[in-house]
């Protein structure tokens, strides 16, 4: 059960990528619903927590975390522009270690990242 939950959320985590210049990155945004945050404001928490460890290994920050503002469609044809964050694979596997254990389990979304 495990080894299929693991291959899932790989597949999911690879779908959900873009390129930009030979780079694969990561939408934050969907990157929160992809591991079962409910919360942005939760999620941002993680994502701070993250930032503080890729500091802490000497990697730049602004090389794996990029602010970026994304339109969303509202109801009767409105739109609304939202903060997100563009993000390399390092920075999600920071964003999973770094994760609220309630949220989802680090351990298969670690290993689902470390596969990529």
């Amino acid at each position: 059960m495990e080894k299929d939950t693991i291959i899932k959320l790989n597949k999911s985590f690879e779908e959900y990528a873009y390129e930009q210049d030979g780079i694969d990155y990561w939408l934050a945004r969907e990157l929160q619903e992809l591991i079962g945050y409910a919360d942005w404001r939760n999620f941002l928490n993680a994502v701070d927590k993250a930032k503080e460890s890729c500091k802490t290994t000497g990697e730049a920050v602004p090389d794996h975390f990029v602010d970026v503002t994304k339109t969303i469609a509202m109801p009767k044809g409105a739109t609304k522009d939202v903060p997100d964050i563009m993000l390399t694979r390092y920075a999600c596997y920071l964003i999973a270690q770094n994760g609220d254990p309630k949220n989802y389990h680090p351990k298969k979304i670690l290993k689902s990242l470390s596969a990529g």
